[in-house]
């Protein structure tokens, strides 16, 4: 009897060694990641205040914001900002305050998201700059993947003495890439 149970064990054994393997299928899967915008933004207008001549004006113009959904790699941008002239009335030299008379300080980062350095242009009110020439506002390097980054910048504006009175309109334009 035990020489029967070892007879079929040993048939049992040698029957599930010579059963064949299982098939196996593999899959190559693909896919893309494509990478989005670069983009800025900020307050469409804002009251930046009253005053009078020969005095100093001072503001925040509301968030700027650049969006990067590139999905970069150790990518980077910058930001920059630039104004023109603000004028009254028909435009004339008394009805003119020079962009000249105009500072920027983006101040620092008041929200920022993804991975990467990011770094204000002036950050505080005293190291505000001229807009005579277009100034870096804000740059950001190591980018790895989307990110964004928000800042309120504060305008300086001062008056010349022989301004006139009325409502002066100029444009402060930003800018990424």
């Amino acid at each position: 009897m035990r020489f029967l149970k070892y007879v079929i064990g040993m048939a049992m054994a040698l029957l599930i060694g010579s059963v064949a393997p299982a098939q196996a299928a593999d899959t190559t899967v693909t896919f893309t990641i494509v990478g989005g915008a670069l983009t800025i933004t900020a307050p469409a207008s804002i009251p930046l205040g009253n005053t009078a001549s020969g005095a100093t004006l001072q503001g925040t113009i509301g968030p700027v914001t650049v969006t990067d959904l590139r999905g970069s790699l150790l990518g980077s941008w910058t930001a920059r900002v630039t104004s023109t002239d603000f004028t009254t009335g028909g435009g004339t030299a008394n009805e003119t305050i020079a962009k000249a008379n105009v500072a920027y300080a983006s101040g620092p980062a008041t929200s920022s998201s993804g991975v990467g350095t990011f770094v204000p242009g002036q950050l505080t009110v005293l190291l505000a700059q001229p807009l005579t020439t277009q100034i870096t506002a804000f740059t950001a390097t190591a980018l790895v993947g989307n990110n964004t980054v928000t800042w309120n910048p504060t305008l300086r504006v001062t008056i010349p003495n022989a301004a006139v009175a009325g409502t002066y309109t100029g444009t402060v334009t930003h800018s990424v890439a």
